[in-house]
């Protein structure tokens, strides 16, 4: 057993090189925002090493089991007649001896290998598949640029009386309002009353906290819940919720007869007493009653209920937890603002893409994998020195990666520029890119704007004026078109006479014919 003052001695110094160690990782400078996030989880492990470390030194000062008081007191004991002052010394340097004789590869220091993997430097080019950051975060959230909400619009959007589904955008737009009209105004009273509502707000609010864990370790998240609880706590025995004051304040001076079996308020005596006898109601009373809510006939106490007494205090309990989950969300929604609108253009900029290019953009995103021998043994790949491309012209490069020759350049007239008004004024190089754009998503996407049909008519027009005049044109065209039909049909009547076909329509109406 090791001393209890070289114990001591030895977590002071590794406390004291903990913060080195965080004072060096926190003055590195990043690359990437996945760095950025793989630095911060560090220092909170560090933090974390830190305060267990300390929380033991406290606890061994304390010297609750009397261990440190009587090794003082080995230490510091009167020499005794005919006795060495070191042979306590020698005895436990035998001991050492002894285990080191036993245990000949035992590591010595492991805290070096500890501290050695903490501030091991890492290839940022290299991606790591055992890297915890890759699990960490959905391929959705970017690692934490962007928020994954789809679990919760799909929620939102199977909530009972609904006024309107919406669709992702629309949802994110509404969750960006919670800055100046809060959470979700537009919906119903009785929407947010359900029980769906509140399964819906704890999801969402278990995903906002797991998130803001997970892309702000350093912060004590923990504790501003707490706060957030207790300002909750005040706000609700004032009636002052945001949102929910109706709750608390008009509780009182509701008139009707509630039915805690059914979760329901009956404005009429007669309507209550008539679906006592209701299969659904004695159902849900022996539920109720099992569970010892309700006494044993299965029905309540109409004259608390018809004061509303006992109905608003059954409101308030039903729905504090809807409204202090809502004033949480605020408290962690208002700082991912900027997220939210980041996740909006993260999610237009793929709705633009084709399938081809949204799993060209999975595939860049995926991490390496080490090449395996037969065996099934990973090799280490060599690094190769990339010899510098000479390329002066800045021609494009080939299926090999080097320039292609000149003359083919030339010949695929790959230094003639083509601007597209349509694609934002986007340049293509060459004759056969610029044919190929059209049917792109780019090009796509601008003729949807414009609110024009992506056909062969608007082949080759580039102009937003002359797309718009063509459109114009070919609307008067198909006018016509229908005309000159009426005009040059001929019809014949039981006489032989031939007329148009708007002649003859006309005389047939006339009864001339």
């Amino acid at each position: 057993m090791d001393s209890i003052i070289e114990v001591q001695r030895q977590t002071h110094e590794e406390i004291e090189r903990f913060e080195r160690a965080l004072s060096t990782i926190l003055s590195r400078t990043h690359k990437t925002h996945k760095s950025h996030i793989s630095t911060e989880h560090k220092a909170s492990d560090i933090l974390d090493r830190i305060v267990a470390r300390s929380v033991y030194l406290q606890n061994a000062y304390d010297d609750i089991d009397g261990t440190r008081k009587a090794e003082i007191e080995v230490l510091s004991a009167p020499q005794i007649l005919g006795q060495n002052d070191l042979d306590e010394f020698y005895t436990r340097l035998k001991k050492v001896q002894d285990y080191h004789t036993r245990y000949p590869n035992q590591i010595v220091n492991g805290f070096e290998i500890e501290l050695a993997g903490i501030l091991g430097e890492e290839d940022e080019e290299e991606l790591d598949e055992e890297d915890p950051i890759n699990t960490l975060f959905s391929g959705e959230e970017r690692y934490g640029l962007c928020l994954d909400l789809y679990t919760s619009h799909t929620q939102y959007n199977n909530l009972k009386h609904l006024p309107k589904r919406l669709q992702y955008l629309q949802y994110l737009d509404a969750l960006t309002a919670i800055e100046t009209g809060g959470l979700h105004p537009e919906l119903t009273k009785e929407c947010r009353y359900s029980k769906e509502y509140e399964n819906y707000l704890t999801g969402l609010y278990s995903y906002l906290l797991s998130f803001s864990k997970r892309t702000q370790p350093l912060l004590d998240i923990d504790s501003l819940q707490r706060q957030a609880e207790d300002e909750f706590e005040a706000l609700w025995g004032e009636g002052n919720v945001p949102g929910w004051e109706v709750v608390v304040k008009t509780g009182m001076n509701e008139e009707g007869i509630w039915c805690r079996a059914c979760q329901r308020q009956y404005a009429k005596q007669t309507v209550y007493d008539a679906h006592l006898s209701s299969k659904k109601h004695q159902k849900a009373a022996a539920k109720l009653e099992s569970e010892g809510n309700i006494t044993t006939n299965g029905t309540t106490n109409a004259s608390h209920h018809t004061n509303g007494t006992t109905k608003s205090s059954t409101t308030e309990s039903k729905n504090r937890n809807s409204a202090r989950l809502t004033h949480l969300i605020s408290g962690l929604l208002v700082p991912l603002i900027p997220t939210l609108a980041e996740t909006k253009s993260n999610v237009e900029r793929r709705f633009s893409l084709t399938t081809r290019e949204r799993e060209e953009e999975l595939i860049d995103e995926a991490p390496a994998a080490a090449p395996q021998d037969p065996d099934g043994v990973a090799q280490e790949e060599e690094p190769e020195e990339e010899e510098r491309i000479y390329n002066p012209l800045k021609l494009p490069l080939g299926w090999d990666g080097k320039p292609i020759p000149y003359w083919l350049y030339k010949l695929h007239g790959l230094g003639v520029e083509y601007r597209c008004e349509i694609c934002s004024d986007f340049v293509y190089m060459g004759r056969k890119n610029f044919e190929r754009h059209f049917q792109e998503a780019r090009h796509a996407f601008g003729m949807r704007a414009l609110g024009l049909p992506n056909t062969k008519h608007f082949h080759e027009i580039t102009k937003i004026e002359d797309a718009l005049a063509l459109a114009e044109k070919l609307k008067k065209e198909g006018r016509k078109e229908i005309s000159q039909n009426e005009t040059t049909e001929e019809m014949e009547d039981e006489e032989g006479n031939v007329y148009n076909r708007k002649t003859y329509e006309d005389l047939k109406k006339q009864g001339l014919i």
